[in-house]
């Protein structure tokens, strides 16, 4: 790109879209509505920009990248910590909205961030990009591990992949944001598996992607499915002793983190595990059976296409 190439810089809020372009300067306001963005999408293409980039900002950025997408300009999503650090780097200490839409296309155009590829429709494809994630996930630790024992002349190198990681990390976070946003199925799901307390966006993402029989077979079948069901484990001296075993490793570590949650703010799962300790069962034990419960809920909620309400003890 040169310096006379059209980069657009979008600060997005719940209520406003701050733009900025490299060639005129001038920064403008619309509101963050669907018939703005229209509006703002026939302008774009009057004059293509070569790339339009935004933050991620959890949400309120989506309508406005599905709505590119679809009239095929470029959009890059970065993490905003990327901005922030560019700013001051650049000397540009100050922040209103206006600034802000300043920086993200000045980052653009010195940066060059990817764009987003275009999402593309059926579960084999968002399965992709949820393992994508995992791969990231797992070489951030690995490097994080490397860099505890690294020699000062390879911390450089850590460093810099590091960085990188988080990046693609931020682009892969919007793709699997834009990918449930873009299909009605998987936004009513996700809708429905973020109703309950400690279920958030990317824990109902794994279970969209790698557990597509949710709400299709019964709850034991899913239990063992996962790796979550108690199996026996009888062996020379041992006796009666059940172990969880096998499963789907990536569903069973998200159900695990949604349980930590679940178990502390969520009244009925925060109830069954008390009686569990009180009963003398080991926290583990006790947290793998709040584990199946929640599974089980989540999968009475699919089959039965409805949300979560506390007041129902939802048969589980």
């Amino acid at each position: 790109m040169s310096k006379h190439t059209r980069i657009v810089g979008v600060d997005v809020s719940k209520a406003h879209l701050d733009l900025a372009d490299t060639k005129s300067g001038s920064p403008w306001r619309v509101a963050n509505s669907n018939d703005a963005i229209a509006t703002l999408i026939g302008d774009l293409q009057i004059d293509p920009p070569a790339l339009v980039v935004l933050e991620a900002t959890g949400g309120y950025e989506m309508a406005l990248v599905i709505a590119l997408q679809a009239a095929s300009l470029p959009v890059a999503l970065v993490n905003p910590r990327q901005i922030r650090d560019f700013a001051r780097a650049t000397g540009q200490l100050a922040k209103t909205d206006a600034l802000d839409a300043r920086v993200i296309a000045r980052f653009g155009l010195a940066v060059q961030p990817a764009p987003l590829p275009p999402i593309e429709a059926g579960q084999e494809a968002f399965a992709g990009l949820v393992g994508r994630r995992r791969q990231i996930i797992d070489m951030l630790v690995a490097e994080k591990n490397r860099l505890e024992h690294a020699d000062a002349a390879v911390r450089g190198w850590i460093d810099r992949h590091l960085v990188q990681l988080k990046a693609q990390l931020a682009e892969v976070d919007a793709a699997i944001a834009l990918a449930i946003q873009t299909s009605d199925e998987l936004r009513a799901r996700q809708e429905i598996l973020t109703s309950i307390e400690g279920v958030g966006p990317l824990t109902a993402a794994v279970l969209l992607a790698e557990l597509p029989e949710l709400g299709a077979i019964g709850h034991k079948q899913l239990a063992a499915l996962v790796g979550v069901a108690p199996l026996n484990h009888d062996s020379g001296t041992l006796r009666g002793q059940r172990h969880i075993a096998g499963g789907r490793a990536s569903v069973r570590c998200a159900l695990y983190m949604a349980t930590l949650v679940a178990v502390r703010h969520n009244p009925t799962l925060k109830a069954f595990y008390r009686r569990l300790r009180e009963a003398g069962k080991r926290p583990k034990v006790a947290l793998v059976a709040a584990m199946r419960k929640l599974l089980s809920i989540l999968n009475a909620l699919v089959r039965d296409n409805r949300q979560w309400q506390p007041l129902r003890q939802d048969g589980c």
